[in-house]
């Protein structure tokens, strides 16, 4: 876990468009999200989080193939408690694994 998050960021997820829209609603828990096409707001106190995203190509790892997504996070007036908080229960929450 990190201990510290930048006001604003670049990620790429590797999930499709629906996996994410899918999982963005518990990811924010409580806050109030608003989702449009390839965008999304979460309100966090009185900041705001700006989500923006796009699909990628496909990684190909010889015959498999791993779906990709650029993601934006921009928090816009939430102080960087909030944002470790919040940050921290996303990342779990967005968290896929095996093994």
């Amino acid at each position: 876990m990190q201990s510290d998050y930048a006001a604003s960021f670049d990620r790429e997820m590797g999930c499709t468009e629906a996996e994410w829209r899918g999982w963005l609603p518990g990811a924010v828990r409580d806050q109030a999200l608003t989702l449009q096409e390839a965008q999304a707001l979460v309100n966090l106190g009185p900041g705001v989080l700006h989500l923006a995203w796009e699909a990628l190509p496909p990684r190909q790892i010889g015959l498999v193939r791993l779906p990709r997504l650029a993601v934006q996070f921009r928090f816009d007036a939430v102080e960087a408690d909030v944002r470790l908080r919040f940050m921290r229960y996303f990342d779990l929450y967005m968290h896929r694994g095996g093994g």
